[in-house]
């Protein structure tokens, strides 16, 4: 989930708080905002505040963190822009039990435990430094300027191989093509270099072969190059379905033109609660999932917070991890089941259900109809274990149903040309992703989706079907939510 604070401050001694966090999943909070060592000689500052959240982890596999980045608004000016994080971890003020990693980049840093733990953390008086000089600026003691900063909860994959197919039936599976025949062996994945697709021994194939939506590859043969992103390296995923919440926070600091184009008033029902004009959106239940998402929508809020796009191999690989796989397994790595029947406190930030960890094709006790709250399964079971949580290896969560999400994927020859390049902070004009090699943010040609839904089918929700990996959602959709990552430091 996401948490948003903005504070308005005077680079001296002077701020004050202009709005409190948003209510999410795991309750991620940041507050207390305030700038503090200005250094107009080499044009930086450090924006301290305080944040944490519940439910985290660190294990000696995986961790979660919060993904920080920070947006600012001189006082003369009406947009916002994204500020540079200084690189240099060691210039950051870590709060004591914390790691501070920064980007490379300067898009912002990841806030982590740094020590094996479980449960709530709190990290208070933390501190980023920002190189206002590097976004153009020449602050001066006295200056005004409006800083929002903005967190993401995220989940990191290590590097590793991991199977691609479960070995069942699945529509559009791949497979290791083996003895010129169709195969159920799953297909391993054991670095970042090229893999082959084509109907040979040994390599990548799928059921749904050169044509239609679960398409595995344009061409036969045809090659996804080393430089598109497999799973096998390193990355972080957000932990849970973009929500609408977030996507408020987003609307809320966009110019008029560009959040014209990123929402739409026509968009009503299926639990889509988001309503407003510029600068004054809200949702009424800021922790449920985000539906009416189009491809250019997704694109636009992951390039605007400065992360990247997931691929559909990566998407198997946060379901998986490295386990061997199951047969027609579900994210959460076996073939069992249950539907919700009941959503109880149904909108608030700590609404569960009374049984249940896929939500699909269910309408829930007559509220259902659409997506529900993120990381709800999780929440509605005491020490859940992976399957009564539905999660992922890894702990991301609501990988299948609730909402589809849309990945790049390896099925046409748009999707292999991208490279894995992160955001920038900055959009066009009109509100668009600016970022080279994404798939076209009008057409969405090069995505498509994965992971089920609660409208259609379950057997859409298992880890390896791709029915619609191919198939691009160009419009809005009630149907169609989001999750973005970025590559590891």
């Amino acid at each position: 989930m996401g948490s948003r604070t903005t504070a308005c401050l005077l680079l001296a001694i002077f701020f004050f708080l202009l709005a409190a966090p948003d209510g999410p999943a795991n309750n991620l909070r940041v507050e207390n905002i305030a700038l503090s060592s200005l250094d107009t000689g080499t044009k930086r500052v450090s924006v301290q505040f305080d944040i944490g959240w519940d439910n985290s982890w660190r294990t000696d596999v995986n961790r979660d963190a919060a993904w920080v980045f920070v947006k600012f608004r001189p006082a003369a000016s009406s947009a916002w822009e994204h500020a540079t994080i200084w690189t240099n971890n060691t210039d950051h003020r870590e709060a004591a039990g914390s790691v501070i990693n920064a980007s490379p980049d300067g898009m912002g840093a990841f806030i982590y435990r740094s020590a094996n733990g479980t449960g709530t953390v709190n990290y208070v008086r933390t501190r980023l430094v920002w190189n206002y000089g590097a976004d153009g600026y020449d602050f001066q003691n006295g200056d005004q300027v409006n800083v929002s900063v903005q967190a993401v909860e995220m989940v990191y994959i290590p590097e590793g191989a991991f199977y691609l197919g479960s070995g069942g039936t699945e529509d559009g599976h791949c497979y290791e093509y083996t003895d010129g025949i169709q195969s159920t062996n799953p297909f391993l994945v054991v670095s970042e270099n090229a893999i082959l697709t084509d109907m040979a021994n040994g390599a990548l194939w799928g059921t749904g072969g050169t044509t239609g939506n679960n398409a595995v590859s344009p061409a036969a043969p045809d090659t996804i190059p080393a430089a598109f992103p497999k799973g096998y390296a390193a990355f972080y995923c957000m932990k849970y379905e973009l929500s609408q919440g977030q996507y408020v926070s987003f609307l809320n600091l966009l110019t008029d033109v560009q959040d014209n184009n990123r929402y739409s008033a026509s968009s009503v029902g299926y639990r889509y609660t988001i309503s407003g004009t510029y600068t004054n959106y809200s949702a009424t239940a800021p922790d449920r999932a985000c539906n009416y998402l189009s491809w250019a929508d997704g694109t636009a809020y992951t390039d605007w917070a400065g992360l990247r796009l997931l691929t559909e191999l990566e998407f198997e690989k946060t379901c998986r991890g490295t386990e061997a796989p199951v047969p027609g397994e579900w994210p959460w790595g076996d073939t069992s089941f249950s539907q919700p029947t009941l959503i109880i406190n149904d909108g608030t930030p700590d609404s569960t259900v009374n049984q249940g960890n896929l939500h699909d094709y269910r309408d829930l006790g007559g509220v259902g109809g659409g997506p529900i709250r993120c990381g709800i399964f999780a929440a509605s079971t005491t020490n859940p274990t992976r399957t009564q949580a539905g999660a992922g290896y890894y702990g991301a969560m609501e990988l299948g149903g609730n909402l589809w999400e849309m990945f790049v994927t390896v099925g046409n020859a748009a999707g292999r040309v991208y490279t894995g390049l992160h955001g920038d902070g900055v959009l066009t004009v009109s509100g668009d992703a600016n970022t080279a090699d994404w798939p076209n943010n009008g057409t969405g040609v090069g995505s498509g989706v994965r992971g089920g839904v609660w409208y259609d089918g379950r057997d859409w929700c298992r880890t390896s079907s791709r029915a619609l990996s191919v198939y691009p959602f160009s419009s809005r959709s009630y149907k169609c939510g989001w999750r973005s990552g970025r590559t590891a430091p």
